[in-house]
């Protein structure tokens, strides 16, 4: 508590003169004890207050206004292992700042230690791990000289190496120095796949002996002063340049191209798939197709079983309702051949040549003279009635009985009558009379003829001659 209120003018003059260099864009030099604090722990305490992305998005935030100057363009959050989520684009540039400085830092990937590493195994590409802690008095300079090298940022850049850094006061990059033992800063270290050995280091589980496995290819520890220090720009430009790239990119690219291989295998093996549910697909539509041809098949076949069979019902009801009106009321319509002064002689040829001859009156109706012609033309034993009454009705149930066959009448009565000089058909009609008949008011002769005559046996019911 003491302290607190001893420092507090002291914070309040450090944070002026911080906002002054800042405004003016100067670089804040290193002093003792900047950090205020009489009391400096043996092992930085990591922070836990926010996620791996927010806190080092802030870390490269504090180190562009640290050295006043900016990454190439904005790191993109690792999400997953795929180069669309990670894969910087040039025309994805954009800088931080509204004015130009002609100081660069290293375009730095935002996320966690793991997902870098993650990245650097999907994408087949060089990490470059950088770790600082403010407690030492080597960082400010090598993150104002090192970091900031046009030289060094040309490499990573050109060969598309992933960057990430970190305070070791955070979580995640204490993590990472742990496993990457580092104990002294500003601390360097790059990884890449490489082939297979006994053991490797970055604590992963055990891996295949035939799959490459990442591993460290060097670290680098140390102030970055002089030139020759282990942290100094040209230190890491000549390590990369001499050993890095000539050694490691040859395996990488070979990684690159098997990669290819198989992803040009893969997009093979996924076309065949493709094109195998198409094929699927389109046999099944036409087997469906098929099915439901066979159905509708199936449907007019016993629709038209149906429509057949409802027909002949029709037909043999309409033929029973015929022939029982010729056994019991047909005979009540002919006349009897009686002498009268109206007596007329009609001569009849039916189809298969024979003649007949019906003697009789003017006032006989047409539907006596079809009776009398059904009745030679048909074999149906008549029932004879002397009922009076039933002729009287016999017509009316005649004209009914064709109506409700729902037939007309010349396919009812199964032939048609034609005068034979001048010829003219005779239709049915109720009711009509022969004297209205032109050319049989006094007689004439009558040619039958059956429907469709060129057959031997039809639905009319009669026999006729076949046609020589």
């Amino acid at each position: 508590m003491l302290s607190s209120i001893l420092t507090f003018p002291f914070h309040i003059l450090a944070s002026l003169v911080r906002f002054i260099f800042h405004t003016l864009r100067i670089p804040i030099p290193r002093v003792p004890f900047s950090s205020l604090n009489f009391y400096r722990p043996l092992i930085a305490r990591p922070s836990t207050r926010s996620d791996p992305y927010t806190v080092s998005d802030r870390w490269v935030r504090s180190l562009e206004e640290e050295t006043g100057a900016h990454c190439l363009s904005r790191a993109s959050p690792v999400t997953g292992a795929g180069p669309s989520t990670s894969q910087l684009q040039s025309s994805e540039l954009r800088s931080r700042h509204s004015t130009a400085s002609p100081r660069l830092l290293p375009d730095f990937t935002l996320g966690s230690y793991d997902e870098i590493l993650r990245l650097c195994q999907s994408e087949i590409r060089i990490g470059c791990v950088i770790l600082v802690s403010n407690e030492h008095d080597d960082v400010p300079d090598f993150k104002r000289h090192t970091l900031t090298d046009p030289t060094l940022i040309e490499l990573f850049h050109k060969h598309k190496f992933v960057v990430w850094g970190g305070d070791v006061r955070e979580r995640e990059a204490w993590s990472a120095a742990q496993k990457l033992q580092a104990t002294t800063f500003p601390f360097v270290a790059f990884v890449a796949l490489q082939p297979p050995r006994a053991s490797s280091f970055m604590g992963a589980s055990s891996r295949s002996s035939s799959s490459p496995s990442l591993t460290i290819l060097s670290r680098h520890q140390g102030p970055s002063t002089p030139a020759s220090a282990p942290t100094s720009a040209r230190s890491l430009v000549d390590q990369v340049t001499l050993q890095l790239i000539p050694r490691v990119m040859p395996f990488l690219e070979g990684l690159r191209v098997a990669a290819a291989e198989r992803a040009r295998e893969r997009a093979l093996r996924d076309e065949q798939d493709a094109a195998f549910r198409e094929s699927a697909r389109r046999d099944r539509e036409k087997e469906a197709h098929r099915i439901e041809e066979a159905r509708r098949a199936a449907e007019l076949e016993k629709a038209e079983l149906e429509r057949k069979r409802a027909e002949e019902e029709t037909h043999a009801r309409i033929v029973n309702a015929r022939d029982r009106w010729r056994r019991e009321f047909r005979q009540l319509l002919i006349p009897p051949d009686t002498s009268s002064v109206d007596q007329i002689r009609v001569t009849i040829r039916l189809p298969d040549g024979q003649r007949l001859v019906w003697l009789a009156v003017r006032s006989s109706t047409v539907t006596s003279l079809y009776c009398y012609v059904d009745a030679h033309l048909s074999h149906i034993d008549i029932t004879l009635t002397d009922t009076k009454a039933l002729a009287s009705v016999a017509e009316k149930d005649l004209q009914e009985l064709i109506q409700s066959s729902g037939q007309l009448a010349e396919a009812w009565w199964g032939f048609s009558l034609f005068t034979a000089y001048p010829r003219q058909e005779i239709p049915w009609q109720p009711a009509a009379r022969l004297m209205d008949i032109e050319g049989l008011g006094n007689g004439g002769q009558i040619v039958v003829e059956t429907r469709g005559e060129s057959s031997g046996r039809h639905d009319d019911g009669y026999d006729t001659e076949k046609s020589e």
